[in-house]
């Protein structure tokens, strides 16, 4: 059963009621007898069970431990590899070959 939101044109009390889809909106104020307004709402939140779904995935314990061990070996071994291969600047061969005071290779003094 849906619940709808009021509010009060006399004294703006809010309040909610829960009705069947069927059942006609409700005219008066429980607290002062006004007349009432349906206000629209902003609905609830959902949460999607089971697997395939992203961020909202309610995981296993099983998966979940083994997702933690998968993390643990890749972090090691990508820190070890940055520092290993870390490969000195060199100058490209254009730039080599105008380095001697703007001559190029086939410049003689």
């Amino acid at each position: 059963m849906p619940t709808y939101e009021y509010e009060c044109r006399k004294c703006h009390h809010h309040f909610e009621e829960a009705q069947s889809i069927s059942a006609k909106p409700l005219q008066t104020c429980p607290r002062c007898q006004g007349k009432v307004d349906r206000v629209i709402s902003g609905g609830s939140g959902f949460l999607f069970k089971g697997s395939g779904f992203y961020i909202t995935d309610h995981r296993s314990k099983d998966y979940k431990e083994k997702a933690k061990a998968d993390k643990q070996e890749v972090k090691p071994d990508a820190k070890s590899e940055s520092k290993s291969e870390a490969k000195p600047e060199s100058k490209p061969e254009a730039v080599k070959a105008t380095s001697d005071k703007g001559k190029t290779k086939g410049d003689t003094e």
